[in-house]
């Protein structure tokens, strides 16, 4: 078998292009600021705050713990999620990393 596409790439790129796609919806953006907001696992009160049914906010909910941007603990019946910080804070550091770049590079910038 020959090497994919991601073989080609830093471990760390990989990761950050895999948390970039979980945010590339604007449902999973919607589920992690419910999620900022209200503070606290939340258990199944997620499907009232969008205009979506329950399987398609279930996918959801599964590719955003997939790529690691919330954690979710069984309770009973029901699975409760929250945000899980170390995933969103290599998002930070990234964007940290370019917006220190964008201001060093201000003052020499043509």
């Amino acid at each position: 078998m020959g090497a994919t596409k991601t073989d080609h790439f830093a471990e760390s790129q990989n990761e950050l292009a895999v948390l970039a796609k979980a945010l590339g919806h604007p449902a999973r953006i919607a589920i992690i600021e419910y999620l900022l907001k209200v503070d606290a696992c939340i258990c199944g009160d997620i499907v009232n705050e969008l205009p979506l049914s329950q399987p398609t906010v279930s996918q959801h909910l599964k590719e955003l713990k997939n790529a690691g941007v919330i954690k979710g603990n069984i309770e009973g019946n029901s699975i409760c999620y929250c945000i899980n910080e170390p995933g969103l804070e290599k998002i930070k550091g990234f964007f940290e990393h370019i917006t220190n770049h964008l201001e060093k590079k201000r003052n020499n910038c043509c």
